[in-house]
């Protein structure tokens, strides 16, 4: 059995839980998350917890269990609290700005990158180097993350790119001159 699943899920003020048809179906307020329930496992909401049970003690069920334990766990927090990813952008002359609902990116790139928000995220920039993507859906923010960060990777060398606030990239060593070799 899962220990992740074992665990309850304590549900904030101002946040209710309901499963119906296979349905989790969270609300509060900043918003309303829905996850659809597969397999042998069952969800009960009781005095200001909410228990994910599984109906038999398979492998594939214990994989969900404590899959959907954390799912229901994230949506949650992000009714209540909601998700912020924050990314820096490094490069020399390279800025990033919002245009109505667009983040235009200058990268080093001949022409500037639009891209639009998607919906329910809201991206913001505290400056010209900082992009800041929220919203309550913990998967959808870490995807925008990801795709905003794919857009110019972090390079080893002199450490240009977008990444994530806090994140260490590993520098290599540049090419050293011929002197000396045979």
């Amino acid at each position: 059995m899962s220990r992740i699943g074992k665990m309850s899920i304590a549900v904030p003020a101002g946040v209710s839980v309901e499963y119906k048809d296979s349905v989790v179906t969270v609300k509060g307020a900043k918003g309303t998350l829905t996850q659809k329930v597969t397999g042998a496992i069952d969800v009960k909401n009781e005095d200001g917890h909410v228990h994910v049970l599984a109906l038999n003690d398979m492998d594939e069920t214990n994989a969900l269990h404590g899959l959907y334990r954390a799912l229901i766990a994230n949506m949650v927090k992000g009714v209540s609290e909601g998700y912020t990813k924050s990314l820096e952008v490094k490069g020399v002359g390279w800025k990033v700005a919002m245009q109505g609902n667009k983040l235009v990116l200058n990268v080093g790139f001949s022409h500037p990158i639009e891209f639009p928000a998607p919906e329910g995220i809201k991206l913001e920039c505290p400056s010209a180097t900082e992009i800041s993507v929220s919203g309550i859906d913990k998967v959808l923010v870490g995807q925008v993350a990801a795709d905003l960060r794919a857009i110019r990777k972090p390079e080893p060398y002199h450490g240009y790119g977008i990444r994530y606030k806090g994140e260490h990239v590993e520098h290599k060593e540049g090419k050293t001159s011929g002197k000396g070799k045979k």
